[in-house]
């Protein structure tokens, strides 16, 4: 075991969302009014502990022996309430998906060990490309760490899992296990001296539709967590958008797209960390006082939760990628790489990547618009949101802390490029001289001033708001005359009306399942249900129906199996007949 500056990328934000998780759980799963309470805390401990271990293992036993420790934690978190079946069905799907990537991860480090001699971990850049299983390593260690990482089509455990944990193991397995697999790819890309020219396209594909598909499904959610979750798998989309990025940029020779990548991929593995694990804990409050995950349940939530609100607002606007909070940072130096090498070389499938990162940014806008403004706007949409209220310091604490990191990351960028740039001097072997020249031509500065100026006039407008609550007089009178006098909670917008028109646009991409009340006369007289549900394509409609067809193929060999021993002899005297005339 050994720390290097690879590891500790990925230990900072490790101890940091750990440390608020352990502080929150306190208080949201208390221990003398919740059955579970020693299963969540001894698996809360074991799984962050495995996650240290998974960092800093330097020999693949032990690696994989605290991966496993890790994966099965997490199914033990995951199943806490393990009397729903909606949370026994999200823990098998977790638990099949975790063991079938594991599978992939013993072939890696066997052919790993037979490529350089020992379990140990090879040194970086010591292993040839032209070694015979270096392409059977890296695909193998594409798909079992970015089963992990959530990459598409690898992610359809994420959603159910993340939506049915307890909040603050959700943000543990956001913020913190999806990088791991993260961690596991940048680990075994490191052991090569030269990558293969299709690895960066194929990272830069994958992570682009990770991010598309997985922002545009995060549109159509109706589920608070669920949204969440989808939202992290496009910021894992991101993340590889980066390191494909990178790894294009040290094919073409092109440091400029080197370092912008790789910062941008860093910085965002960090900041995502922060942000998400800010958002989890914030659903939690909400599910705590509103008793439901249902966003069109809720509504009128800012006056009722007057810490959690502006909490969760900085989270959302931080995972919009918008100025002056820290989600901006990562994803600027992707626009800077993507449109300057569209500059020197003139249209390249590289420079299309600034489109894409506006589009999934759009989307971004869309779907937290509407997470913030349905929950905390408007009147209450139901009889338990009316009632809810704050949490205790305990739960609100630790999201203020989170609250703090994304507040100063965004208003000091500096600081981020200067943690991250011996991290990427490490993992490109890139001088430092190289380094400082393209940074200094990101506008890390100006953005600063942008950023400080943004805080200002946001405290200014909000003082003044107040202000004018407390001297205005408050005056009481008709509304339009010829409609309502008062509106009542079902006259507002709905997430899923506010978004329709974007899933309408995206249909093939989200394909929604919609089923319409049948109306036979022209006033019904039956009570009439309009049911929109967002289906899980990979899933639902694909690997369900394929083991459901399996299953039933395999269900007819179980006549072979009849219990009578003297058919059973047979079967043995068969195969031995079969075994000794095979040769000829």
């Amino acid at each position: 075991m050994s720390v290097d500056l690879l590891s500790t990328l990925f230990l900072l934000p490790l101890f940091l969302v750990a440390g608020c998780a352990s502080i929150y759980s306190v208080a949201y799963w208390p221990a003398r009014e919740k059955a579970g309470a020693g299963k969540l805390t001894l698996f809360l401990g074991l799984f962050a502990a495995a996650m240290v271990v998974v960092v800093m293992a330097r020999h693949g036993v032990l690696f994989l022996m605290a991966w496993e420790v890790m994966a099965l934690s997490a199914y033990f978190l995951l199943t806490t309430e393990q009397q729903s079946s909606e949370v026994q069905r999200s823990g098998t799907v977790y638990l099949i998906a975790t063991h079938t990537g594991t599978m992939a991860l013993f072939v890696m480090f066997s052919l790993l060990r037979g490529t350089s001699g020992t379990f140990v971990f090879p040194l970086s850049h010591s292993i040839s490309q032209a070694a015979p299983a270096a392409s059977i390593i890296i695909v193998t260690a594409l798909i079992g760490f970015g089963g992990k990482a959530g990459l598409m089509p690898l992610h359809f455990w994420l959603p159910g899992a993340h939506a049915n944990a307890p909040s603050h193991v959700s943000a543990m397995m956001s913020g913190l296990m999806l990088k791991m697999g993260i961690y596991g790819i940048l680990r075994t890309l490191s052991f090569f001296d030269v990558l293969p020219d299709w690895l960066g396209w194929l990272i830069l594909l994958i992570g682009t539709w990770s991010a598309i598909i997985g922002i545009a499904l995060a549109a159509a959610q109706r589920d608070l967590k669920r949204l969440l979750a989808y939202s992290s798998i496009e910021n894992v989309g991101i993340i590889f958008i980066g390191i494909g990025l990178g790894l294009v940029g040290q094919r073409t020779n092109n440091p400029y797209l080197v370092i912008c990548g790789f910062f941008g991929a860093f910085i965002h593995i960090i900041n995502h960390g922060m942000f998400k694990s800010l958002l989890f804990l914030g659903s939690g409050v909400l599910i705590h006082g509103t008793g439901t995950r249902e966003i069109d349940r809720m509504g009128g939530l800012a006056r009722r939760m007057p810490v959690t609100s502006p909490l969760f607002l900085v989270g959302s606007i931080a995972i919009c990628g918008l100025p002056p909070l820290n989600g901006f940072v990562g994803e600027l130096f992707l626009y800077v790489g993507a449109i300057t090498d569209g500059i020197v070389d003139p249209l390249p499938l590289a420079a299309l990547i600034a489109p894409v990162l506006a589009l999934v940014g759009g989307l971004a806008v869309i779907s937290f618009v509407k997470l913030y403004g349905i929950i905390f706007l408007g009147t209450p949409r139901s009889e338990a949101a009316s009632h809810s209220h704050d949490a205790t310091a305990a739960m609100t604490g630790p999201m203020i802390l989170l609250t703090v990191g994304c507040l100063v990351t965004g208003l000091a960028p500096v600081l981020l490029v200067r943690l991250v740039t011996p991290v990427v001097i490490f993992f490109t072997g890139l001088a430092f001289p190289d380094i400082v020249r393209v940074t200094s031509q990101v506008p890390l500065v100006p953005l600063t001033i942008v950023n400080i100026m943004l805080i200002f006039l946001a405290l200014v407008i909000g003082v003044a708001y107040l202000l004018r609550l407390r001297t205005s007089p408050r005056s009481l009178g008709a509304t339009w005359r010829c409609g309502y006098l008062e509106p009542t909670s079902r006259m507002q917008y709905t997430g899923t009306s506010f978004s329709e028109m974007a899933v309408g646009l995206l249909g093939t991409i989200v394909s929604p399942s919609i089923r319409r009340p049948g109306l036979a006369t022209p006033i019904p007289t039956a009570q009439a249900r309009f049911d929109y549900t967002v289906t899980e394509t990979v899933l639902d409609r694909i690997l369900t129906p394929t083991l459901q067809w399996v299953g039933l193929a395999f269900s007819h060999l179980r006549k072979v199996q009849n219990g009578q021993l003297h058919i059973y002899i047979l079967y043995i005297f068969a195969t031995l007949f079969i075994l000794m005339v095979w040769p000829l």
